[in-house]
């Protein structure tokens, strides 16, 4: 375990994060012990998903850097857990859809409130937990689980948008739209949407979102889609004449391309958009293919090839394996984008993928987060990108690593 960290942070790093990393586990562990026997062959999806639990007892501390003492309502959660449930759609093993159930019936009170969730801070990240929620509903008809979700579907109703039409990221980041943003908030309102039956107006309202960002933010030349655009073009790593950041970032395309094929999935059939979003898709995954590392992986600054500190990252290889191999299977794609995405799978066993004797397995090289503004400031360099902590395990890449795995059947 320590190796890994050395790789990422250095001697003196790998000491300090393991004496915190045991200190908290040890805090977790007094709280909830893990029942779960780890497989040491079989389906890669249920293999990640179980080594999760036994990792971490309480879903809430699976980020266990982070240092939290209490659970909190977070897009990474909602990632990771998200997974976890299509897993358990796949075996039906109970013991996934409780471990998220339990990281939801901690933040959601009797009255349907979510924790240290505000819905004036228009944080569109907030959305994403909410996707937990369509499953547990269905499946319990807990009206608290009903009323947090119609809460996220309210703040979208509100949130703040760009002249344009596009959903601000957040009120502090205002005229900006991050492809992040798509998968957080468009992919949840398309599930909404779908659930309760809100109409053609509202499917419009959705590929909008993603017509608008594309149009934005795609690099003619590569076909690649830079991270983030300001249209206000005030903040100060946003070109002055395009309002765009300066770089391509795989997660952020990942983000983008998960959203396209969620939300196709539920998009209705004879929508005269539909086309548009499928057509989006293609020439997006034309892009990426074009960049896929001889070892089926993408770099964590797309373009960048082996620039001295670019590294193959682990999440945006998941999330274009992930979106590709389901943009195939369910006909949005060409055949031949199967091959490309089982090429990407098989960089991550190999490349990133490491399995401890108990069978546990971990997932290394990825970016534990990524931004643009704020403090302390993030100027959207490659110096930034590559700047950044690389993590083992991280949420961020683990649920994409279980959606592809079951994406392809592995």
């Amino acid at each position: 375990m320590l190796n890994r960290y050395l790789r990422a942070g250095g001697f003196g790093a790998a000491i300090a994060l393991m004496i915190v990393v045991l200190l908290h586990s040890a805090h977790i562990q007094a709280q909830s012990e893990p029942d779960v026997a780890l497989p040491k062959t079989g389906k890669w999806s249920e293999r990640m998903a179980l080594s999760v639990i036994h990792r971490s007892p309480e879903a809430w501390a699976m980020r266990d850097y982070k240092l939290l003492d209490t659970p909190q309502w977070a897009y990474t959660y909602g990632l990771t857990l998200s997974a976890m449930q299509k897993e358990y759609e796949r075996t039906g093993d109970e013991r996934l859809l409780e471990y998220g159930k339990i990281y939801v019936d901690q933040l959601i009170d009797d009255q349907g409130h979510i924790k240290n969730y505000e819905i004036w801070d228009f944080n569109i990240d907030d959305v994403n937990a909410g996707k937990l929620l369509f499953l547990l509903y269905d499946k319990y008809g807990d009206e608290r689980y009903l009323t947090a979700m119609n809460t996220l579907r309210r703040q979208l109703q509100w949130q703040p948008r760009t002249r344009s039409g596009g959903f601000w990221h957040k009120r502090i980041y205002p005229w900006q739209m991050w492809l992040d943003g798509l998968y957080m908030g468009a992919a949840y309102w398309a599930q909404y949407a779908h659930t309760f039956d809100e109409g053609k107006e509202a499917f419009s309202d959705i590929a909008h979102q993603f017509i608008l960002i594309e149009s934005k933010t795609r690099d003619p030349e590569t076909g690649l889609l830079y991270h983030a655009w300001d249209e206000s073009t005030l903040q100060t790593w946003a070109d002055n004449e395009t309002g765009l950041s300066p770089h391509f970032w795989s997660r952020a395309m990942g983000w983008y391309a998960m959203a396209l094929v969620d939300t196709l999935e539920v998009f209705p059939e004879d929508h005269p958009d539909r086309q548009a979003l499928v057509d989006i898709l293609n020439r997006l995954a034309e892009a990426l293919a074009a960049h896929q590392h001889e070892s089926g992986l993408w770099y964590q600054v797309t373009d960048q090839g082996d620039r001295y500190g670019n590294y193959l990252e682990a999440s945006g290889s998941s999330m274009f394996v992930y979106a590709m191999a389901k943009g195939v299977q369910e006909g949005y794609l060409p055949k031949r984008y199967r091959a490309i995405a089982e090429k990407g799978f098989d960089g991550l066993i190999k490349e990133l993928v490491e399995v401890e004797a108990s069978g546990e397995v971990h997932l290394t090289q990825i970016c534990g987060s990524a931004g643009l503004g704020n403090e302390p400031y993030r100027p959207g360099t490659f110096e930034y990108y590559i700047g950044e902590a690389v993590r083992v395990d991280d949420p961020h890449g683990v649920g994409p690593f279980i959606l592809a795995a079951l994406a392809l059947g592995r």
